[in-house]
């Protein structure tokens, strides 16, 4: 079996290397949006917490930037139930009070995106270190790591590590180190190194 470099460096060299370029360059564009586009961003990472990431999109499509801001929480949560995502209720108030927030652009931007990932996990109900780390990296952070199970999984079949982790703060830190070696190794950035090990896992590069 080849090994998960070679994997990678061969789809570097393939057709979904085009799209790959695309999806960053959207990601690095969020420097140039507005607060409401953030705030729509980080309402999806919100979703995405152990659910579908398809679904999550979806609902971002329906609700777009001004729903997210300003659609009651009763809308918000039926939104969420039409589009078959987990956890309406808890999902629906996290949003409604990342609200106070809205002017998240405005806040995260004035740090670097480790200190910003502790803030955002600790006054955003509802995101984690890997919800927190997914919308630094839409928003166009670089060096974050995005420990969903696709990526754990992937840590472990190629046997960067040795079991499946419960994710403490300090376990994902650790694992993000060794990532973050491996991403070095190939000369690229956690960003692309993601989307790639993403798109091994499920034929797919979304965000």
């Amino acid at each position: 079996m080849n090994t998960l470099a070679e994997r990678i460096n061969s789809l570097r060299a393939g057709k979904i290397a085009e799209t790959v370029s695309k999806r960053l360059a959207e990601f690095n564009s969020f420097k140039n949006k507005n607060n409401s586009e953030w705030f729509s961003e980080l309402c999806f990472c919100i979703l995405t917490a152990n659910s579908k990431a398809k679904t999550a999109l979806s609902i971002q499509q329906e609700l777009g930037t001004k729903g997210f801001m300003c659609c009651s929480a009763n809308e918000v949560k039926n939104c969420i139930i039409r589009n078959k995502h987990r956890f309406h209720n808890n999902k629906s108030r996290f949003i409604i009070e990342a609200r106070n927030f809205s002017e998240i652009k405005s806040i995260v931007r004035k740090m670097d995106e480790f200190k910003a990932r502790e803030w955002l996990v600790k006054n955003i109900k509802g995101l984690g270190y890997k919800e927190a780390s997914h919308f630094l990296r839409n928003t166009g952070s670089k060096n974050l790591a995005i420990l969903d199970r696709h990526i754990l999984n992937l840590m472990v079949e190629n046997r960067m590590i040795s079991a499946f982790p419960k994710l403490t703060k300090k376990s994902y830190i650790e694992t993000e180190r060794i990532l973050k070696k491996f991403a070095d190794a190939l000369s690229m950035s956690m960003a692309e190194l993601d989307l790639y090990m993403w798109y091994l896992k499920t034929g797919e590069v979304l965000k």
